[in-house]
């Protein structure tokens, strides 16, 4: 099976649950990483699949990230190929919320691997199981978290060459009933489920029969119970791995999603580029982000102090591998899954200080020149340092009262963003003109300001023209 991008299909009915049929969110998650993958044998030489990494991080591990992530309170990781090895690794993640149990039978199939599990979940109102080599995107498995009955998250438009290995899925009046590579149906499952316990029952009766695969045991549970049709969200991704080339299609996939939905055409089009394949590059080292930012402000001043001394063609160039390196903590953040409150605010201090540094050394290397006079320097200093610093802090403040946000995109294209301004100050700087680089500063991140007060005014306003 494998995945793509996805979202509701147009003629989707949906499936409502009453208040009294709705059950409470799952706590407790499954995560299926027992079985052997042949397909993929040249990557792990006979290891299991579940420790082969992409983005440097375990498939295991990244299945379990993600499902803390969603806000559950344990997860179970069922082990059985090479279970010593998966196991240490699952036992280090979050001790005391993770742990492994052993499926003896799990060469028969995920179906008996999930058995494995019962002891644990038998008493679970619902639970979320996904399988260690699905990659999901950052809100992909959200809606179905909030399904409130059993429930399969579906992939409606699947490439056709993706439909041609994943499990299809029958849908009958707004249900999902069948699961299997056998059907014809254009939709199929993204290897995510919500299951009752009801789920090990059906797994017995389906094994009875000679099929121990979970596509069985879902497909007897849904004879009884039929399944929510859960649609991937619109911009949302998911990848099957089974093959290298599946691995390959992986890591792209993730690079492309380090990018941000705001980020402006400078980080789009000139650092992203650059940024995100570095941070592919070294991610199997695991660089702490706060190690990153670190490095990115002592650059960031280091590039400070070659403008003040007016070595202007160095001081641009690391002046842009700061701006490069802005963007990789937290693009190792989102790969490791280590983003926290603590690391953007140190991240956002670093990069306030070595915006005044940068700043102050366009300044001293003017007035050093001669360019302009000293009392001219300082005030073009103040003037650019003030204006960058009130548009970050305008945008954050937004943000924080709970303002709908300005299109920052958009706003972008006044390069008075972070990045924006580093631009300037490279493109200045390579061809001596430091007064330039201070003006155009407080000019565009003037304009930005400017631009996203006036925005969301107009915005709160009409919000509240019509709430009358």
């Amino acid at each position: 099976m494998s995945g793509t991008r996805s979202g509701r299909r147009p003629d989707d009915p949906g499936v409502s649950v009453s208040a009294d049929d709705r059950l409470p969110s799952p706590h407790v998650g499954v995560v299926l990483a027992a079985g052997r993958s042949e397909r993929l044998g040249s990557v792990t030489g006979g290891g299991s699949k579940a420790l082969v990494r992409v983005g440097g991080v375990s498939l295991v591990e990244r299945a379990v990230r993600c499902l803390l992530r969603l806000g559950l309170e344990e997860v179970v990781v069922v082990v059985g190929h090479e279970a010593g090895p998966v196991s240490a690794v699952v036992n280090r993640i979050a001790p005391g919320r993770v742990r492994a149990v052993l499926a003896e039978r799990w060469e028969d199939g995920n179906g008996a691997s999930l058995l494995a599990a019962e002891p644990i979940l038998a008493d679970e109102p619902i639970f979320i199981v996904v399988t260690a080599d699905h990659v999901f995107g950052d809100g992909s498995l959200a809606p179905l978290m909030r399904a409130g009955r059993p429930a399969v998250l579906l992939d409606h438009a699947p490439e056709p060459t993706r439909w041609a290995e994943g499990t299809r899925v029958r849908l009958q009046e707004g249900h999902a009933v069948a699961f299997s590579k056998d059907l014809g149906d254009p939709s199929i499952d993204c290897g995510a489920f919500l299951l009752t316990p009801a789920v090990f029952a059906a797994q017995r009766d389906a094994a009875s029969r000679g099929d121990h695969s979970l596509s069985e045991a879902v497909t007897t549970f849904a004879a009884s119970r039929p399944l929510a049709p859960i649609p991937l969200p619109t911009g949302a991704w998911w990848i099957d791995i089974d093959t290298p080339e599946d691995l390959r299609a992986a890591s792209r996939t993730m690079r492309r999603a380090l990018a941000k939905p705001h980020d402006g055409p400078v980080s789009r089009y000139l650092n992203r580029p650059v940024s995100t394949r570095l941070s592919m590059a070294v991610a199997p080292l695991r660089i702490h982000p706060d190690v990153i930012s670190a490095a990115a402000a002592v650059t960031g001043l280091v590039a400070a102090w070659l403008l003040g001394v007016g070595a202007g063609v160095v001081g641009a160039i690391l002046t842009s591998v700061t701006s490069i390196l802005d963007g990789m903590d937290g693009e190792a953040a989102r790969l490791q899954d280590r983003a926290t409150p603590r690391g953007a605010l140190l991240d956002g201090v670093l990069d306030r200080l070595t915006d005044a540094a940068i700043v102050a050394g366009l300044s001293v290397w003017a007035i050093g020149d001669g360019m302009v006079s000293a009392t001219a320097g300082v005030i073009l200093a103040v003037a650019a340092t003030a204006a960058s610093m009130l548009s970050m802090a305008t945008k954050d403040r937004i943000a924080a009262v709970g303002l709908s946000a300005a299109p920052e995109r958009r706003i972008g294209f006044l390069l008075g963003g972070r990045d924006g301004r580093l631009l300037l100050v490279t493109a200045c700087a390579l061809v001596g003109r430091p007064v330039w680089a201070l003006v155009a500063v407080t000019a565009t991140a003037g304009a930005a300001l400017v631009a996203r007060l006036l925005l969301v005014r107009a915005r709160v306003v009409a919000g509240g023209s019509d709430a009358h």
